[in-house]
């Protein structure tokens, strides 16, 4: 089969792999829509573990099925995570799913971007569910960061009627922007630096848009009624933004920390004026099922319109272009890559 195989964000080659054989419990699918994250963009994370086959924003169809699988058959449309919780570690009996460590350590075999993946038993049993007829498989790429989005408005505690800051209208900002939306939010508020994302964000719901090269803190004071955001979720790794964050929360809001920065960063923290203001801050990685089972109900009931995301579709020779296109951030939202063409 045809893989994509990841050596830098500049070195994508299309190579040669044999189709992998399943085993017990385990099913083989047909890729047929592979959504490119910025995290695969990432090169100080990738590169080191080079070459390897990247792609974790899946749908596609069942062609074989292991012994032992009941759920599932062949032809079945699906969507299937590459990150699943064990469910009964110290962490999953909290509710911190994302602690786990067999979340991070599961994974497909070989990557989204190639024409079949095998999904392990645990993946199958925990980590993939049929797709409505509602949903296309272009929409099904989208429900893993959807769910991921959805966890962390919930450990941010979103209330409704919330005013919500985002920093960065990038996929995972647009995506978060719409989800406040479903939630009843308030007004919703985004900025970035790239005039084509502050376009996008007006469509997909924001209510308000500023450059954040603007006086950021003031300019939201003028369209928020004179205070300042609920919520500010900070969907950029940029220090400059992450540090900004602390000055753009109303007093007993929250700020959601949803991407990391490069290796080393250290930001200062103003720690009196945390204190003074009781602000909350958290973070949040990756989804739970549960949180996947909400994004495909979303998805399905148009709440969230994932399909007007998408801005280029390309077929498996070009995911190179389609990691410059990510990585490069300029005139693009979602692409997708479509690995049967």
């Amino acid at each position: 089969m045809r893989v994509a195989m990841y050596y830098s964000n500049r070195d994508v080659r299309l190579e040669e792999k044999p189709t992998p054989s399943i085993g017990h419990g385990e099913i083989l699918v047909r890729v047929l829509a592979s959504g490119v994250c910025g995290s695969d963009v990432m090169e100080w994370y990738r590169v080191p573990k080079a070459p390897l086959v990247l792609g974790h924003e899946i749908s596609g169809e069942v062609v074989a099925v292991g012994e032992g699988v009941s759920r599932f058959k062949k032809g079945d449309r699906v969507f299937a995570t590459h990150h699943v919780p064990c469910n009964t570690c110290y962490h999953c009996l909290r509710g911190n799913h994302s602690s786990c460590d067999t979340l991070r350590t599961t994974h497909f075999d070989p990557g989204g971007f190639a024409e079949y993946i095998r999904v392990p038993a645990i993946n199958v049993d925990r980590g993939t569910f049929l797709l409505p007829d509602e949903v296309s498989f272009e929409e099904g790429s989208f429900i893993e960061p959807l769910g991921c989005c959805i966890r962390g408005q919930r450990l941010a505690r979103f209330q409704v009627g919330s005013s919500v800051l985002i920093i960065g209208s990038g996929i995972t900002g647009l995506l978060h922007i719409q989800l406040a939306c479903a939630q009843g939010a308030g007004r919703i508020i985004a900025t970035d630096i790239n005039e084509y994302r502050l376009r996008a964000a007006l469509r997909l719901g924001a209510e308000e848009v500023i450059n954040a090269n603007d006086d950021v803190p003031n300019r939201l004071r003028e369209v928020n009624d004179g205070n300042l955001p609920d919520l500010v979720i900070v969907c950029t790794g940029s220090a400059r933004a992450i540090e900004q964050a602390f000055s753009m929360v109303e007093q007993g809001g929250s700020i959601l920390f949803f991407a990391p920065s490069d290796p080393g960063i250290k930001i200062p923290l103003p720690f009196n004026e945390i204190w003074w203001g009781g602000i909350t801050m958290t973070s949040s990685y990756a989804a739970s099922p549960q949180d996947l089972a909400v994004a495909i109900e979303l998805i399905r009931a148009r709440r969230v319109n994932v399909g007007d995301m998408v801005t280029h579709r390309l077929p498996l020779a070009e995911t190179g272009r389609g990691f410059q296109l990510v990585a490069e951030a300029k005139d693009s939202i979602k692409v997708i890559i479509e690995p049967q063409k």
